[in-house]
Formats: C-alpha cells, structure tokens, sequence
C-alpha cells in the first residue's frame, strides 16, 4: 500500500510541471511566431528573385543563374562561367516580356577572337587564344568598377586549371541595372506617352599586355542584347616608331609616333532560339530602284534564305535575321532576331589571308559568318582542335544546311593614336547589337492608352 500510494503522490508532483513546461513551450512558440512575422523576408535566392517571378528556370553548371526584372516588366535569367581562352561566357539565355511566358534565346555567348595586328606589319597577338581573357588574366573588381553587384566564381591561376596550380574564388562578375534612357515619347491630342527604361548590364574586365579590356553584355527591357568590348590600358611602348605612314606622333613636336593598329574582334553566338534547332537565317537588302516618286526615290527591300554555311559582307540597307518558324507570335508571324552591325571597320583576320577557300569578300574578309554549330568549333582563328578545322572559313567551306546555328559576327576597330590616349587612354568601344524582330506582337510593355494599337491605327497623331 505504501508503494501504491507514493507512486500516486509522485504523479501528482509531476502533472503540474508538466502543464508548466507545456505551458512555457507554447509562449517561446508564440514569441518566436511573432519575431519572424516582424523580420524582413530572407532574400529569395537569384534564380528564384521575386523581383522576377516570371523569369525561366535555368539549371548552371558552375554559378548560380543572374536573373533580373527590368523597368519593362520583362525579365532576363542566364547562366555565366568564366572560360580559361573566351573569358565571360553566358548561356541558357531567356528573356521573359512582360506579363507573358519566357523564350530561350540563346544557346550561348562569348568573344571568339581578338587580334591585333600592327600596321607596319611587324608584330600581331591573337589575345584569346594566346593569352586569353580569364584565369590570372581577368581582374579582381573593386567599387569604381562596378557600382552593382561583384558576383564571385573560381578561376584558377594557370589556365582552365588542368594543370594545377590551384585558383581562388574572386569577384569577377559586375552584374549592375543601369539606365536605359528613354524608352519611348508620343504625344497627340489625347496626351502624351513617357517612359524610360533600365537595362541588365553584365561586365568584366581582362589585362592583357599594356591593354585592358571590358567585355560588356547589355540586356535591354525590349529584348534587345547589346554585345560590346571596350578597350582601355597604355599604348605599348614596344610599338613606336618614325615613320607618319604607319603611326602618329604623341610626344612633343614630330617625335614618338604611336604604331596604328587594329583591334579586330569576332563574337561566337549559338542560337536556341524558342528551342535549339530548325533556325532559318535570312538576309534583307533594300536598295534604291532608279525611279523616283512624287516625293522621294523608291525604294525596294527583299529577304533571302541562306540555307547553308557561309559568311557575307556588310552593306547598305543589309541586316541579317535567325527565325524559328515553328513559333509565332500573336499575330501569327515568325519569331526572330535581327543582327545589327553599327560602325565597323572591315578587316580580314590575318590567318584567313593565307587561306583557299572563299571568305566572302574581294579581300578575303567577312562582316558575318553562318555555321552549323559543333562544340568543336569555339574560335574564330587558331582553333584550339584543329580536327574540325583551325577557324570559321574552314568551318564553313563544307557548306552544310543550317539548322542549329552559330552566327560569327566580326566588328573592327582601327586605332590611330592620339596625344589624349596618354595616359592611360580613353576607353574606345566596338560590337554590335541582336533587336527581336517579331518576337512579341507589340511592344512588351505599351501603356494602358496604347495597348490595343496594333496594325494601323484608327487616327493619326497630329506633327
């Protein structure tokens, strides 16, 4: 009996401490409710931004994806690595307009070569596949270069690190949204329509020599991808000379003239444009037909399939556009890109002088080249696996039918110093730019006023 009745009495010495203890659990489960209701939301992670709800889902080899909504609603999200030789390479490019589904752009995007050959002949470097444009050649950013977000990735100190010599992880990476400008103005009599729109702007910088380069992709809220590459640094000291034919002078009176040279730059971009395959590339010309209207020349446009491998020339009134018609927009035509040179100086990349096939021009040169893509074929000159040919005219000389498609786009630059570029130089800048052409029915972001002016609209603004 006395052990039943201490075994009651210790039962009831421990319900109430269990009613406390129960009773404390819930007031530290309330407490701690109430601490995160209070805290700010953890930030979403960067494929995930929920500045960028819509955006595509990307899966990265490396990093994670960059992905950001601009002014216009729409969104951009990629991959970025940074390659030993190309330096910044981006893929699994989308752009998502505004309040619509995201479509896959690009396969990917990178510089394939830089040369820079002096005028007097003497001296040339193929910068990317010498030197290169990552690994201990790509530099550390600080605040005054990059005013955003310095994104960090591993880059070994000896090329792609296969042969050791460890690495670090470094900011290499300015991700910043900078100000597009305006985007569009129209007034009439009902009022006037105003906006201006910011772009994605990705950057980073290499050293190469007494050069210093910026490799810069601007990603614009109309779909738009600006490629461009700036180039900073010294003139080499190596390169002067006297004689005016071949330089200018930048020391005091007629002495220290500067060698000229060029900077000739090409750009690999693969396609994937709603889904990689079945591209088509066009070519459009227009040209004045030798009439003249009741107030202006007439003049005639035409698009042509080029249905093979191959380069062309740049001319007047001549873009290029790659379209998958698989996809259509609202309207029912095809979705494409349109490649716009802008300023260029036509150049031929000097191992294409000593070769045999056609290159698209009189003097061996082309402004764009068309190619059926292959992992194999990463440079524009100087291949690094010459088993599928040592640069684009070897690529393109089998001519096989386009389908999965690699655009080479070369811009030049022909520097003639001057006493301003001492010291250091100004930055001088060269690309090119992709502008969808039929990708959405509108524009991805009309306002309210407009969003049903679509075809030719019912009345005319007033001048």
């Amino acid at each position: 009996m006395g052990g039943i009745v201490r075994e009651v009495s210790s039962r009831r010495r421990l319900i109430p401490a269990i009613v406390a203890a129960t009773a404390i659990v819930a007031l530290v489960v309330a407490a701690i409710t109430v601490v995160e209701q209070a805290l700010p939301a953890a930030p979403a992670p960067r494929g995930e931004d929920s500045r960028a709800s819509g955006s595509a889902h990307v899966r990265c080899a490396e990093n994670e994806p960059v992905t950001e909504q601009l002014l216009s609603g729409s969104t951009w999200t990629m991959c970025w690595r940074i390659d030993a030789s190309r330096g910044l390479v981006l893929d699994d490019v989308h752009f998502t307009p505004a309040g619509d589904e995201p479509v896959q752009v690009l396969a990917e995007l990178s510089i394939g070569q830089l040369e820079v050959p002096y005028d007097t002949g003497l001296r040339n470097t193929e910068d990317i596949t010498t030197q290169g444009f990552g690994g201990s050649h790509i530099m550390t950013l600080t605040e005054p270069e990059c005013l955003g977000e310095r994104l960090e990735t591993y880059v070994p100190k000896i090329g792609d690190g296969s042969m050791g010599g460890g690495g670090e992880r470094r900011a290499v990476l300015c991700q910043e949204v900078v100000d597009g400008g305006i985007a569009y103005r129209s007034g009439d009599t009902t009022g006037t329509e105003v906006a201006r729109g910011t772009d994605l702007r990705l950057s980073t910088i290499s050293k190469v020599g007494w050069y210093e380069y910026v490799s810069q992709y601007t990603f614009g809220g109309d779909g738009s991808i600006r490629s461009d590459l700036g180039a900073t640094g010294d003139l080499s000291p190596e390169d002067y000379g006297d004689d005016p034919a071949h330089g200018w002078p930048v020391g005091p009176g007629d002495t220290d003239y500067a060698t000229s040279h060029s900077h000739n730059a090409v750009w690999r971009v693969h396609w994937a444009l709603g889904g990689q395959g079945g591209q088509v590339v066009e070519q459009y010309d227009a040209a004045p037909t030798g009439e003249v209207g009741p107030r202006a020349p007439l003049v005639e446009g035409a698009l042509t399939r080029i249905p093979r491998e191959g380069t062309a020339t740049a001319a007047d009134r001549r873009w290029w556009r790659v379209v998958n018609p698989d996809v259509l927009n609202a309207d029912g035509h095809e979705i494409s890109y349109q490649v716009e040179l802008g300023a260029t100086t036509p150049f031929q990349l000097t191992q294409d002088h000593h070769h045999d096939g056609p290159a698209g021009g009189d003097d061996g040169g082309y402004a764009i080249a068309f190619t059926e893509a292959d992992d194999c074929q990463l440079y524009a000159t100087a291949n690094k696996e010459g088993s599928c040919g040592s640069g684009v005219l070897d690529f393109a000389q089998d001519e096989a039918e386009l389908s999965d498609v690699v655009t080479w786009v070369a811009v030049g630059f022909h520097h003639v110093a001057r006493d301003e570029d001492q010291s250091p130089m100004e930055m001088h800048w060269q690309g090119f730019t992709l502008t969808p052409r039929d990708l959405t029915a509108q524009r991805v972001d009309p306002p309210s006023a407009r969003e049903k002016v679509n075809g030719k609209p019912d009345a005319h603004p007033a001048d």
